[in-house]
């Protein structure tokens, strides 16, 4: 399926109001009630809506903050790829991981409480990982501005 014009308003409305009534959706998309909600429908259907979520506030819940870690592992196998992403999916800590081109072979975001908790972190979660040869670690200092929003 393809995306019209509407359909990509739709994703964009949704995507910043993810708890907008269809009511309210519908009027600011132009379209009736009923054919919104069978269009959001579809695009849930067929994968453009993966799902919808609440976005907290790290600060607020005692993590403020962020740290990006390159880790390069000891080698390129697959059984070694594999071992390490099975793992890295358990560390609560870790937000996102990423197989990179490049230096690193993985970059991930890591949230904490300070550095004193990152340090716990890295020694206890992080070193411990299958593979891991190297990290290195880039504190955020501030973050600019951070969005999920996709171009539409």
């Amino acid at each position: 399926m393809s995306l019209d014009a509407t359909d990509r308003r739709i994703l964009t409305v949704l995507q910043k109001q993810g708890r907008i009534s269809n009511a309210e959706l519908s009027e600011r998309v132009n379209l009736s009630a009923s054919a919104c909600h069978r269009r959001v429908q579809r695009l849930e259907e067929d994968g453009y809506i993966k799902d919808y979520v609440a976005l907290l506030d790290s600060r607020r819940l005692g993590c403020p903050t962020t740290v990006f870690v390159e880790i390069t592992l000891s080698g390129q196998a697959d059984e070694v790829l594999e071992a390490f992403e099975r793992e890295v999916k358990k560390i609560p800590d870790v937000l996102e991981c990423h197989l990179m081109a490049g230096s690193a072979d993985y970059l991930l975001k890591v949230v904490a409480e300070d550095t004193e908790d990152f340090a716990r972190i890295h020694r206890s979660k992080l070193a411990r990982l299958p593979g891991v040869q190297g990290m290195q670690s880039s504190f955020a200092l501030r973050t600019v501005f951070k969005t999920t929003a996709l171009p539409i």
